[in-house]
């Protein structure tokens, strides 16, 4: 059986007619806009569902960005605060450090203006402590004072309450002190109630104790007690009388049965020495022997 071809047609508008439906299509849509709400009623439903989330994304986006931009101001806001917060505290932490140690000094004087009270009938240099031999206590140390301040060898120190040394050394503007604590010290004392003699020792192995060694103590009536005190004697060649070196802590019997020996506590705290009193006067120059 033989097929039968179809040719399909097409519909063909001539284009002068589809420019006419067009405009007749424009001018319809142009009277509805003027006349009736129907056109822009669905442009504006198409804009809707169009153009309407996209602005609100657009919208949220912008509040989001400023929003974001402002935390963003805060934070650089609060670290510049915090920034001058800090060096305000450090500024107010050096400041109080000085004045701790205004307040040190000023105790440190005032201690020596006491001192120097109580011990008036000798003239005096202050000096500051510029040095020390290694550890934590003062047996060998440095002052800025020397030569040209008019300081000697064998010249007394004082500070805290009392004795603390004499000078073995001197240069132009140093000198070097030997305190009563050092092993190779040793000084003439006497009780200050009952003028019996006794020899204090340095021992830096004592001292860690707090506590310094006396012995020789002639106490044939039992008289000294724990807590007397012990001052320089009249007898020594090279210190002057009657500093005070410190008070009987623990005393015994030799075995001799003839004299004691024990420990003292010194009054200087040789561990914390900044400054001194130097006494110009001289032992051999001392008219009371």
């Amino acid at each position: 059986m033989a097929r039968v071809k179809v040719k399909r047609r097409g519909i063909k508008i001539p284009p002068g007619y589809l420019l006419l439906l067009l405009t007749v299509i424009s001018v319809l849509l142009m009277v509805l806009t003027f006349t009736t709400d129907v056109v822009p009623t669905i442009f504006n439903g198409i804009a809707g569902y169009t153009f309407m989330p996209f602005k609100n994304g657009l919208t949220e986006i912008s509040e989001y960005a400023g929003k974001r931009a402002d935390d963003f101001k805060q934070v650089r806001e609060v670290i510049s605060e915090n920034e001058a917060l800090k060096a305000q505290v450090d500024e107010l932490t050096q400041e109080n450090d000085r004045l701790i140690e205004n307040r040190f000094e000023l105790i440190e004087l005032r201690s020596l203006l006491d001192l120097d009270s109580e011990y008036e009938e000798y003239e005096k240099v202050g000096a500051r402590v510029t040095g020390k031999d290694p550890g934590n206590w003062y047996s060998v140390f440095i002052i800025d004072k020397g030569e040209n301040d008019g300081i000697k060898e064998g010249m007394n120190v004082i500070a805290g309450s009392g004795l603390v040394g004499i000078i073995t050394k001197t240069g132009p503007n140093w000198s070097q002190v030997r305190s009563i604590i050092d092993d190779e010290s040793n000084v003439s004392g006497r009780m200050l109630n009952t003028s019996d003699n006794l020899i204090v020792y340095g021992n830096l192995e004592s001292i860690k104790d707090g506590a310094i060694e006396f012995g020789q103590l002639s106490d044939s009536d039992d008289e000294v007690a724990v807590g007397d005190k012990v001052v320089t004697s009249y007898i020594s060649d090279r210190y002057l009388p009657g500093i005070a070196i410190g008070y009987i802590n623990t005393i015994e019997k030799d075995p001799n049965n003839l004299t004691k020996s024990g420990t003292l506590t010194p009054v200087v705290d040789f561990e914390h020495i900044d400054v001194v009193l130097v006494i110009t006067q001289m032992k051999e120059e001392n008219i009371i022997e």
